[in-house]
């Protein structure tokens, strides 16, 4: 079971209309199941003061990334906010990233540091490219990472088995469900 503390931060990876919602332009299918334990795990986070942080896709109209996924994304659509039943509250942090990783071009790592963050617990979408990205740059930035692998998704379970052995092997991530909280 996952464990939170004020040194640690929930990390909400892509939880957003373009990839969560049914016939979205990249529909996760899977990740619609996540949305009742990444509740659970916000609300644990909440309760042990940790910090939370949504790290989002937020792109430019003629985004380089286009040219190997469709348009998603877009800054100020609709498919770029996070759905209604994950809204980060007034307290979260968000984070507007336009390559997979939520620490490329962005201030995270800033914000992690300023605030004691010493553990990151990573969920979202997709297992094995955002959330894995992710994962690398906190571990290669000195990070504990742990991932919820129940709050987590990729488009095959193939990939996204591949990404958590990879994530526990090649960065040392903790692999921890959200359980009862």
């Amino acid at each position: 079971m996952v464990r939170f503390d004020k040194e640690s931060a929930l990390v909400i990876v892509d939880m957003l209309n373009d990839f969560v919602r049914e016939g979205a332009v990249l529909e996760v299918p899977a990740a619609r199941a996540l949305i009742p334990a990444l509740q659970k795990a916000r609300e644990a986070a909440y309760r042990a003061g940790a910090v939370v942080i949504y790290v989002c896709d937020n792109h430019r109209r003629d985004d380089p990334e286009f040219k190997a996924w469709p348009p998603h994304a877009v800054a100020g659509s609709d498919g770029a906010q996070v759905v209604g039943e994950l809204a980060p509250g007034e307290k979260d942090l968000v984070v507007a990233k336009r390559r997979f990783s939520g620490f490329f071009g962005t201030d995270l790592d800033l914000y992690l540091r300023e605030a004691g963050i010493k553990r990151i617990v990573l969920a979202g979408v997709l297992t094995d490219i955002c959330v894995y990205h992710t994962a690398a740059d906190a571990c290669m930035r000195g990070y504990e990472v742990s991932v919820l692998t129940d709050c987590v998704a990729a488009l095959t379970e193939q990939d996204h088995n591949f990404a958590l052995k990879q994530m526990q092997r090649l960065f040392g991530a903790a692999l921890e469900k959200v359980g009862e909280t």
